[in-house]
């Protein structure tokens, strides 16, 4: 039987000012390193996407991922790599954040 509604549009995924905040702290730490130098963020109606660049004119060297869709199966969050490769999949955004978190750590001679 059909629904007496008109089915609503999906509103558009956007990361959450918790999220940017998290997010855009590891992106302060990387831009003081001088790993990276700018960023873009795309708000699409299954993704949201922050976009990571070593610089402007170029592909991005990472993004992080948000995608609803995937709560309850492999998680909510992804970091993936300049070649598409998925490096770290999960719920917690903290955890996942960490596979970037290791180009900080540097050894001292």
């Amino acid at each position: 039987m059909p629904t007496p509604f008109p089915r609503e549009v999906p509103a558009q995924v956007a990361f959450h000012r918790s999220e940017l905040g998290i997010i855009l702290s590891l992106y302060g730490r990387m831009v003081a390193a001088g790993e990276w130098r700018d960023y873009g963020i795309s708000h699409l109606r299954d993704v949201a996407v922050f976009s990571v660049f070593r610089r402007t004119a170029e592909h991005p060297l990472y993004r992080i991922e948000k995608r609803p869709a995937l709560r309850n199966r492999q998680g909510l969050y992804a970091v993936i790599g300049m070649d598409g490769q998925v490096l770290k999949r999960g719920h917690d955004l903290k955890a996942v954040l960490r596979v970037l978190e290791r180009k900080l750590i540097r050894p001292v001679d």
